[in-house]
C-alpha cells in the first residue's frame, strides 16, 4: 500500500476504510463530546498539529476538511486521508501519549470541535459504544501508518547488531517507521551526506529533522513519548515484571483491584505473544486478533485503571530489602514493592547449527511480524517448530514468500499444535510440511543465508532448500538470568512455585503457612506465565495466572505487617 500524493481522488481514502479507520461520529456523539470542548474556527491552510507533537486535544470536524500528512512539507510528504464532516483526528498515540505521526492542516475554512486529551479519555472509557468505535479506528490507522512507512527512519547497515536492536524496538512497539539500509538502498549514502553523518556513525534515527546517533531503547523511548524514566517510588503494592499475557493481565486485575501496580518491561509489551502475526483461537475473538493488537488493547486497560507500565527498562537484579522486594534495572535505578509478580517470560532455543550468529538479525530471525515478512518478500523461506508459534508464522509468512518449508522434529503435526492450525496448513499450497526433518546446515556469504541443508532424522536423507530467510520457534528459554540466586530455579531455570518452592528453599521457608500455588521460593513474590515451571504454554492460561495472581498477591498482603502498616498510614 502506498500513499497519495496531495491532490489525489477519494480512491485511497475508501481503500483505507476497508481498515474500518475513518468512521463517522453520530450527532449524538457530536453533542455528547461538545459538552466538554469547545468549537473552533481554522483558515486553509492552518496546522492542527505536527509530527512529533504531544496530542494535547481530540479534534472532531464539523465543517469543512482536514488532512492530514507524513513527512509534512518534505519531499516525501504523503498524504495520508482527507477528513471531512463527522470524522476525528489523529490516531493511537492520542490514547497513549506518544507523539504524533502525521500533521494535520485545515484544506479549506472549517469549524472543528476541540476536546482536551484528558476528557476524551475519561470519555472512552464511560461511554464503551464511543470507546470502541475511538479504539477501532486509532488502532486501523496505526497499522495504515506501519504499511506506508511513515514515521521514523532507521538508517543502518543489515549486518549490524544495533540496527537490528533499533528495528526490533520500532517493530515490537508498533512504532511507524521505515529502515533505510546502508547495504541496499542506493539513497543511504546520499542522505547520510545531507544529515553530515559518516557510515561509521550508524545506525541513526531520523525524527522531526533531529538525528539520533545509535540512540538506547530507552533514548528513543523518551523521544516517542513511552513511558520509559523509571520512576524511584519505593511503596508500590505490587511490581510486575514482565508485560506479555499474564504480566498485562495481572496489572489490568491488579489496578482495577486498588493495588498500586507498576509493570515493567526491556522491550516491548505483549511478549512472545506480542509478536504472533494472528491468534484465532483466543475467547472472545472469532474472526481472530494480532497479538500486538491483544497487546495494545490490555495496555490501554491496563493504564485505564491506573496501572503505570514503562519500557524499555531492562530487570538486572532482585533484592529484599526492610519488608520490601526491590528490583534493580539496567540504567542503575531500583523500584520496591511490598509484592512482586515475576513474568519476564521465555524466548525461543537456539539451532545448534554452525555458522548461526553470522545470520542471526539479517537472515535467522526469532518472530515473524511485518518487519521480517518484508525482507523475504516472493522468496522461500524456513520455518523450524512445531507448536502454535511456528503454525501462525508459517501461514503468515505464506502469504509473502514464495513457498515456506515448514520443519518438525517429530511425525505428527498436531502433537504440540492446535487443530485448527494444522487443518489450515494442511491446506495452504504454499506450505510444504516436512516431517522427521532438522537443519543441519546454513549456506550463504556476508550474513545472508541462501539455502539450509535439511535432514530426515529417520531416512538419514538430505535436501538443499533455497532459503532467503530462516525462522525459529524451537522450545523455550527462560528469562530468569536477573534473578541470580535469589528465587529457586527448576533443573530448566525455570522459577519454582507452590510446595515445590518452599521444599526448595532450603530452610528459608518460616512463614507458618503453605506456599500459595503461585508463589516462588520467598514469600511475597510470585510468579506466572511462561516463566514458571510447569506452567501450559498457551495465552489464555497465561492470562489466568496473572488475574489467579492478584487474588493470591492480596491474600499475602492482608497477611503481611508491613503492609498492614503501610495501609494504615495511607487509609
Amino acid at each position: 500500500m502506498t500513499g497519495a500524493r496531495r491532490g489525489a481522488t477519494d480512491t485511497f481514502e475508501e481503500t483505507l476504510d476497508l481498515y474500518g479507520a475513518f468512521p463517522r461520529l453520530s450527532d449524538y456523539q457530536v453533542r455528547a463530546l461538545e459538552q466538554h470542548g469547545e468549537r473552533v474556527h481554522t483558515a486553509p491552510g492552518e496546522v492542527l498539529f505536527r509530527e512529533g507533537d504531544d496530542y494535547s486535544c481530540f479534534w472532531v470536524v464539523l465543517e469543512g476538511k482536514v488532512a492530514t500528512y507524513s513527512d509534512y512539507g518534505s519531499d516525501e510528504e504523503m498524504q495520508i486521508a482527507v477528513h471531512g464532516a463527522g470524522r476525528f483526528l489523529g490516531e493511537l498515540g492520542v490514547l497513549t501519549g506518544q507523539a504524533a505521526f502525521l500533521t494535520a492542516v485545515a484544506c479549506e475554512p472549517a469549524e472543528l470541535l476541540r476536546v482536551p486529551v484528558d476528557e476524551l479519555r475519561k470519555l472512552v472509557t464511560q461511554d464503551p459504544v464511543l470507546g470502541d468505535l475511538v479504539l477501532r479506528a486509532y488502532l486501523a490507522r496505526r497499522s495504515i501508518l506501519l504499511e506506508v512507512g511513515a514515521g521514523l527512519r532507521i538508517v543502518g547497515s543489515c549486518f549490524s547488531p544495533d540496527t537490528r536492536r533499533l528495528r526490533e524496538f520500532a517493530a515490537r512497539n508498533r512504532l511507524p517507521h521505515r529502515w533505510i539500509d546502508l547495504e541496499e538502498d542506493q539513497e543511504a549514502e546520499a542522505l547520510l551526506n545531507a544529515l553530515g553523518v559518516s557510515p561509521q556513525e550508524t545506525p541513526v534515527v531520523i525524527w522531526r529533522g533531529s538525528v539520533l546517533r545509535n540512540p538506547s531503547n530507552a533514548e528513543l523511548a523518551r523521544v516517542i513519548g513511552l513511558p520509559s524514566k523509571v520512576p524511584h517510588w519505593a511503596d508500590c503494592d505490587l511490581l510486575v515484571v514482565g508485560t506479555g499475557p499474564a504480566g498485562l493481565a495481572a496489572s489490568v486485575y491488579g489496578a482495577s483491584e486498588g493495588l498500586r501496580t507498576m509493570t515493567f518491561d526491556a522491550i516491548a509489551t505483549g511478549g512472545q505473544a506480542g509478536t504472533s502475526p494472528r491468534i484465532e483461537n483466543y475467547l472472545g475473538f472469532p474472526t481472530g486478533i494480532s497479538g500486538s493488537e491483544l497487546a495494545e488493547r490490555a495496555t490501554l486497560q491496563a493504564e485505564k485503571f491506573g496501572a503505570h507500565l514503562h519500557l524499555a527498562a531492562e530487570a538486572v537484579g532482585l533484592e529484599y530489602r526492610d519488608g520490601h522486594h526491590v528490583v534493580l534495572f539496567d540504567d542503575g535505578s531500583a523500584v520496591s514493592g511490598h509484592a512482586l509478580l515475576i513474568a519476564s517470560g521465555a524466548r525461543y532455543r537456539k539451532l545448534h547449527v554452525a555458522r548461526l550468529d553470522e545470520f542471526e538479525g539479517h537472515s535467522v530471525h526469532y518472530a515473524a511480524t511485518h518487519v521480517e515478512a518484508h525482507t523475504c518478500i516472493g522468496d522461500p523461506v524456513v520455518v523450524v517448530g512445531g507448536g502454535n508459534s511456528a503454525g501462525q508464522s508459517s501461514l503468515f509468512l505464506a502469504r509473502h514468500a514464495s513457498l515456506v518449508h515448514l520443519l518438525i522434529r517429530h511425525e505428527d503435526l498436531g502433537r504440540d499444535m492446535s487443530r485448527y492450525l494444522v487443518n489450515e496448513i494442511e491446506r495452504d499450497p504454499q506450505i510444504h510440511v516436512m516431517r522427521c526433518t532438522e537443519v543441519r546446515e546454513l549456506v550463504g556469504e556476508h550474513g545472508v543465508l541462501n539455502a539450509v541443508v535439511a535432514q530426515n532424522t529417520r531416512t538419514g536423507e538430505r535436501w538443499r532448500l533455497a532459503a532467503r530467510a530462516l525462522f525459529v520457534f524451537i522450545g523455550a528459554r527462560p528469562h530468569t538470568q536477573w534473578l541470580g540466586d535469589q528465587i529457586a530455579l527448576d533443573d530448566h531455570a525455570f522459577v519454582l512455585t507452590g510446595p515445590a518452592a518452599a521444599n526448595a528453599s532450603n530452610g528459608g521457608w518460616d512463614t507458618g503457612r503453605e506456599a500459595l500455588p503461585l508463589e516462588t521460593s520467598r514469600p511475597g513474590v510470585f510468579a506466572a506465565g511462561d516463566v514458571r515451571a510447569g506452567s501450559v504454554k498457551r495465552l489464555a492460561s497465561a492470562v489466568g495466572e496473572g488475574s489467579m495472581a492478584v487474588r493470591l498477591v492480596h491474600e499475602h498482603l492482608e497477611k503481611s505487617a508491613h503492609w498492614q502498616i503501610h495501609a494504615a498510614v495511607n487509609a
